[in-house]
Order: structure tokens, then C-alpha cells, then sequence
């Protein structure tokens, strides 16, 4: 097990520079492994803001669906 139950991790820094994106497998302390998506950007007085969402295991598959679904439908109607 890693540093906090992470096992896998990326790192995606947006074009802008204005945010980050992290995409972490942790595991929990019963073996679980779930994904953990965190956005980091700073704020006004320089301070870092961070928001995640938790995706459980047997959750991913749905999660992935219609996330591509909704990307799909970004890439579409912002052409």
C-alpha cells in the first residue's frame, strides 16, 4: 500500500495553469480499492482550493460510461 492506501496516481495540469487535476486509486483499510478525483486551483488570495469525488469500485464502470457520455456531449455542442 502506498502513501495514504494510494496504489495508483496521475497528475493532469490544465492548459491554463489554473487548475489541477489528480486521479488516485487508493485502497481502504479492508482491501477496497476506490477512486478518488480531486481538483486543486488556487483562489483569490493564493490559497489552494481542493474538491474531490469518490468513486467506489463497484461504481467505476458507470461512473466511466457516463462520463464519456457527458464529455462526448461537450465536444459535440462546443464545436
Amino acid at each position: 500500500m502506498g502513501i495514504r492506501g494510494e496504489v495508483f496516481s496521475l497528475k493532469a495540469a490544465a492548459g491554463s495553469g489554473k487548475r489541477t487535476y489528480f486521479f488516485n486509486v487508493k485502497e481502504n483499510r479492508h482491501g477496497d480499492l476506490f477512486l478518488n478525483v480531486v481538483e486543486s486551483k488556487k483562489n483569490e488570495s493564493e490559497k489552494f482550493e481542493r474538491h474531490s469525488i469518490i468513486v467506489f469500485d463497484e461504481d467505476v464502470d458507470l461512473f466511466i460510461e457516463n462520463f464519456k457520455k457527458a464529455a462526448d456531449f461537450i465536444k459535440k455542442t462546443s464545436s
